[in-house]
């Protein structure tokens, strides 16, 4: 099986007619993604890669029923084009463009709440179901179809994680980028139960970062309700407080939250083994299988 993203996808390119857009939605139409349309303001009546192009994403998904976007839209205006996607009946969009305004996000985010639209990201490498669909900017040559779930706020972390566990003959069933900005659609605790519920995924790889609290949810989700095994790693070991690193939320404020020590104590209490390497973390995995 798959979580979010199959072969059945039909997905709208948010911004296909810029660079960012046009070359990663011929990245997606090659791997074999779905992709049934663009939206771009003011573009309408164009193709890209033979896609057709909308003017409103509502157009794309009426004319070409679609049902999950992704989105490559400059920061300034990625606010706008993710309410003008909350505001039809899509099931999934995935926000690849970094640096939206956290004030943006707060925005975007109640709106978000007041739908049945599961948002992924921003500042994210999408999602990915090897050999059925991508989302995003993911590489899917190191990808490969198999029984392992991946979630990570890291989009290189990601790719290193997997090439290790596709290199030892360990596929994936999905892996799922799920951004490392403040404020983010998807949680780790909301992959880890999609995981949980997916019969085909025997075995999952959390990867996390310093700030906020989120591996610490995760990890009392995992010991109260997981039965699927948990391997985990944390980055940011030997960041110094108040010093951001990498993703705007990767900063820890001080007073002991939100450090990679804390993290790793809080997964290593709920019996989930935290490598001091990303192929460590294979070699947890493998012993799962």
């Amino acid at each position: 099986m798959s979580v979010f993203v199959d072969d059945d996808t039909r997905v709208v390119v948010q911004g296909i007619t810029g660079g960012e857009g046009k070359f990663h939605a011929e990245q997606m139409i090659e791997y074999g993604t779905n992709v049934v349309a663009g939206a771009v303001p003011g573009k309408g009546g164009q193709e890209v890669h033979g896609v057709p192009v909308y003017d409103t994403v509502d157009g794309a998904v009426r004319a070409e029923d679609a049902d999950a976007s992704v989105v490559f839209v400059p920061p300034a205006f990625a606010a706008d084009a993710l309410f003008e996607a909350l505001d039809t009946d899509l099931d999934l969009v995935v926000a690849i463009t970094e640096g939206i305004p956290t004030q943006d996000m707060a925005k975007v985010n109640k709106r978000l709440s007041e739908t049945d639209t599961r948002l992924i990201g921003p500042n994210c490498p999408g999602i990915i179901t090897p050999g059925e669909a991508k989302l995003g900017i993911l590489p899917g040559n190191i990808f490969e179809s198999g029984d392992v779930g991946l979630v990570s706020r890291s989009g290189t972390l990601t790719y290193q994680v997997v090439s290790n566990l596709t290199e030892r003959g360990i596929g994936q069933t999905t892996a799922i980028g799920i951004g490392g900005d403040p404020i983010i659609g998807t949680s780790f605790v909301d992959a880890l139960k999609a995981f949980e519920a997916d019969h085909d995924t025997e075995a999952v790889v959390m990867c996390g970062e310093i700030g906020g609290e989120d591996e610490e949810r995760a990890a009392r989700y995992i010991a109260e309700n997981m039965d699927t095994p948990v391997a985990g790693f944390i980055a940011g070991r030997t960041a110094p407080p108040g010093k951001r690193m990498g993703h705007a939320g990767a900063i820890v404020s001080g007073g002991g939250a939100g450090t990679a020590a804390s993290k790793i104590d809080a997964l290593n209490d709920a019996g989930v083994p935290v490598g001091d390497t990303p192929n460590e973390v294979a070699d947890y995995v493998e012993d799962f299988l």
